[in-house]
């Protein structure tokens, strides 16, 4: 018998098994794919020589998140965080910007500069402590209660009709519905509003940060770590039953909630079940990558400089668009999440030329191409990007599912993003990664949710390490 297997080699996945391995126990990971990483990969999907994120592309959490952090991701892997963290092109030649530096974001927002002050200020002084927060069960009571305080009065705010805090330009309300929008969901509301204050917080500290070589630079570096200390991946390894696992004194999985149903049986508690059947899963995302001859020709000034740019117009238009998704309906200029990698890393296309990684919100399960909405976008801000196009790849909602069947019906957050599974996520618990005697869920449907930030994984497996092998948690710096 092995000490524990994992089930799944996603970012949590493979975080639990570093910890669990750098503990001295014997670890065994099962992947279904041909790759590790799940949504963290990085592959030729266009032209020869360009490549591309199959699923995140930008990661603010990567070098904020207490995990990563201890794990010392930073001195591990070349990554850089732009100048712009996002932007948020208006019609006119017109943009918003997020700069890293909080002053002078505050600059360009006009009239709503202070107000972006009076809002961010505080969090970004306390990030640190934010983070440590919003990543930890907030029972029986969060890891700094008056942060937590702080944080929650913000979302309460956040969550009003309208653009929320009295913002009176288009600027800064576009700003934040692009950043809220990530969540896949209505705005406003208190879902989107928490994720949302999270990252654009994120984007004036760490800054949004893009590994050089790709998102699977972040994937290779867990693997690196775990087999240097006695975990064996396995790829191309679907388990569908825990009797096709091998004996192992702990499981921990990284899969959605009725996987872990389907593949444990009996061993999943009777009221971890009931949550299962229960969870939720959202509306979806569709990407379109491309090669390019070269750089978007973005209409405003600073956008060439944005790691990420969200496309949609102003928060009415955002909202709209969002709305006619939750509805069922694809919208007719549908939000538009944007990724510029070439702006800091050279590697990922050809001389000359770049690649750019675009995804649009959808209902679930679509099976619909959506490049040329896609592409409106882009022409509608970037007048001539179309010229720019050497190539194209489609990744449909229902393609994301077939790459990683976590993201079920293409729900890139593994589950909806709503007020109640963002506490309740899957069952209101302060162990919820626990499942059932030695078994464990370890994937973005635990706490604290969706990201790179291996943390559901760091928490599920610390937390077996207590409770099946009465060990310490080890040191993770390299």
């Amino acid at each position: 018998m092995i000490d524990a297997v994992v089930v799944g080699a996603g970012i949590n996945g493979l975080a639990a098994a570093v910890v669990l391995a750098r503990a001295g126990l014997d670890v065994e990971v099962w992947e279904a794919n041909a790759t590790p990483g799940g949504g963290a990969r990085t592959l030729p999907l266009t032209e020869p020589g360009f490549i591309h994120d199959w699923g995140s592309a930008v990661h603010p959490m990567a070098l904020a998140s207490p995990f990563f952090r201890e794990f010392g991701l930073a001195d591990r892997i070349d990554v850089t965080a732009p100048e712009v963290s996002y932007a948020q092109p208006l019609d006119g030649r017109r943009a918003a910007v997020a700069w890293r530096e909080l002053s002078r974001t505050v600059a360009g927002l006009g009239r709503d500069g202070r107000a972006w002050r009076r809002i961010f200020a505080p969090l970004v002084a306390r990030s640190d402590s934010l983070l440590d927060t919003v990543m930890s069960p907030m029972l029986p009571v969060p890891t700094h209660p008056l942060v937590a305080a702080q944080f929650g009065l913000r979302i309460a705010q956040a969550g009003l009709p309208g653009a929320p805090w009295g913002l009176s330009g288009d600027e800064a309300p576009a700003l934040l519905a692009g950043v809220f929008a990530h969540s896949i969901g209505r705005i406003p509301s208190l879902a989107s509003a928490a994720p949302g204050l999270v990252l654009a917080t994120l984007a004036h500290t760490v800054g949004w940060p893009i590994p050089s070589g790709g998102s699977q630079a972040i994937t290779d570096a867990l693997v690196a770590d775990a087999t240097a200390h006695g975990a064996r991946i396995l790829l191309d390894q679907r388990a569908t039953s825990v009797a096709e696992l091998p004996p192992a004194r702990a499981v921990l999985l990284d899969t959605s909630p009725r996987a872990l149903v389907a593949i444990m049986g009996d061993r999943v508690d009777p009221r971890y079940r009931r949550a299962a059947t229960r969870y939720r899963h959202g509306d979806a995302a569709t990407k379109v990558d491309f090669a390019l001859r070269g750089p978007v020709p973005w209409a405003a000034r600073d956008i060439a400089q944005a790691g990420a740019v969200h496309l949609g117009g102003t928060w009415r238009e955002i909202a709209q668009a969002e709305a006619d998704v939750a509805a069922g309906r694809h919208a007719e200029r549908p939000y538009v999440l944007v990724s510029q990698p070439g702006i800091v890393d050279p590697t990922r296309a050809p001389e000359g030329t770049q690649t750019l990684w675009t995804y649009a919100h959808v209902p679930a399960g679509s099976s619909v191409d959506v490049r040329e909405s896609v592409i409106a976008q882009l022409e509608r801000f970037a007048p001539g990007f179309r010229d720019q196009i050497i190539a194209t790849s489609i990744t449909t909602a229902g393609d994301l599912e077939r790459g990683d069947a976590n993201l079920v019906g293409g729900d890139i957050a593994t589950g909806r993003v709503s007020l109640r599974q963002l506490v309740a996520r899957p069952v209101l618990s302060r162990v919820p990664w626990r499942a059932g005697h030695a078994t464990y869920l370890c994937s973005a449907a635990t706490l604290p949710g969706p990201g790179v930030h291996g943390m559901s994984g760091y928490h599920a497996a610390r937390l077996a390490l207590r409770e099946v092998f009465s060990r310490p948690v080890p040191d993770l710096r390299p």
